[in-house]
């Protein structure tokens, strides 16, 4: 499984042409103003293992960012899984205790 995380200060965000794409392959309507940061880009509301998520971001690569995200996917060994968060810069981390685990 695959992971899309944010791995700078800032916070995670899509470009518009990412937003777009992700809209366009899910069929879904134009994004909605009032889904864009104007510091920060489109801010984006599903699961980060969404696999048309991962596409967008694999596809686009640098283009996928935010105006202040560096989006990379992370290849994920078990299909658990918490998203960790220091000031918009985020980490991966995946059972080793008896924590609240997000499972696909």
């Amino acid at each position: 499984m695959k992971v899309v995380i944010n791995v700078c200060f800032g916070g995670f965000a899509l470009s518009e042409k990412a937003s777009n794409m992700f809209n366009e392959l899910k069929g879904l309507g134009v994004e909605d103003e009032e889904y864009v940061d104007p510091e920060y880009g489109f801010v984006f509301e599903a699961e980060r293992h969404d696999e048309t998520l991962v596409k967008v971001v694999e596809e686009l690569g640098e283009e996928a960012n935010g105006d202040c995200s560096v989006l990379r996917v992370v290849e994920l060994e078990e299909n658990q899984y918490e998203i960790k968060d220091y000031d918009g810069n985020e980490s991966i981390e995946q059972p080793t205790d008896t924590r609240s685990w997000i499972t696909i």
